[in-house]
């Protein structure tokens, strides 16, 4: 278990490496889950904004 966690000799690379991309794809999927909230409400209002709101007319 040593030598696979010192990754013969490049450990000081190779984990910094493994930690910087774990947090960027953490944070890009933070942003999206937070974006797709935010438009999700924004489609709420804007369907729900008065009678036929975006609908064309019949």
């Amino acid at each position: 278990m040593s030598e696979f966690l010192q990754m013969g000799g490049y450990a000081h690379f190779v984990w910094p490496a493994y930690i910087v991309s774990g947090l960027v794809i953490g944070g890009l999927s933070l942003a999206i889950w937070r974006r797709g909230r935010i438009l999700q409400r924004r489609l709420s209002r804007f369907e729900g904004d008065g009678e036929g709101a975006g609908q064309p007319p019949s």
